[in-house]
């Protein structure tokens, strides 16, 4: 069976059309024009992309990406018909791997889906670094979870991708430029993307974000996940 994906929009004409293409390219996919409705179809059954419009009835997509996000780390992109830059971050915010604006090329949607899919297959690291502990993290690549203090938390993917990338190069500072070509691999993001995502992380894994221990700004250069035990 392909990979499912998950398409919420209140417009049927860009659903029929994704639906269409995506069929044609092997995805199996369920529609949803609502907040509720997207819920209740991604809660019934496994999901492995979710393709999520920002504004719906009854419960708008930032909401539905938020309690998406508190179970499962299921790659999602918003779709939005505004152009104002806090409206992208704001659904980067809420735990959305990447947003695309409005009017869209499906080819684009199409390229996306695959890359994001095919990066989510790639990242199985070798057995023998199945599991990284760094003072009172603990971090299992193959699982992709995370502990401290013996407690789970939950990332989302994008964020367990960045981690992944720093703990597995610990000491080595990487430029925002440099994150980007090696965890998003995609043109279209930019650099403030990264810094969202390594406030979010530092707000799930630090004790205190003014002061943190694991993920360190590298000053003039970018981040890098400390190399002291």
């Amino acid at each position: 069976m392909g990979k499912r994906i998950l398409l919420v929009d209140d417009e049927p004409l860009i659903l029929k059309g994704l639906k269409y293409q995506l069929e044609m390219d092997g995805y199996e996919t369920e529609l949803a024009m609502d907040g509720e409705e997207a819920l209740a179809k991604f809660f019934s059954r496994p999901f492995n992309f979710v393709l999520l419009d920002v504004m719906l009835p009854k419960l708008d997509g930032l909401a539905v990406c938020q309690r998406i996000r508190e179970h499962s780390n299921v790659p999602i992109i918003m779709l939005t018909a505004k152009g104002e830059d806090m409206d992208k971050i704001l659904g980067l915010e809420y735990g959305a791997d990447d947003y695309m604006t409005k009017p869209f090329n499906t080819l684009e949607v199409r390229t996306r889906i695959r890359t994001v899919l095919r990066r989510v297959a790639a990242a199985q690291p070798p057995e023998e670094k199945k599991v990284i502990r760094v003072k009172d993290m603990e971090v299992n690549l193959i699982k992709r979870t995370v502990t401290l203090y013996g407690t789970e938390v939950k990332l989302t993917a994008k964020e367990f991708d960045l981690l992944h990338l720093l703990i597995t190069n610990r000491g080595r500072p990487y430029t925002r430029q440099e994150i980007l070509d090696t965890v998003w691999k995609d043109p279209y993001a930019s650099e403030r993307t990264v810094d969202v995502h390594v406030r979010r992380l530092r707000e799930k894994v630090e004790q205190d974000t003014a002061h943190p221990l694991y993920i360190l700004t590298e000053w003039k250069v970018g981040y890098k996940f400390t190399d002291v035990d």
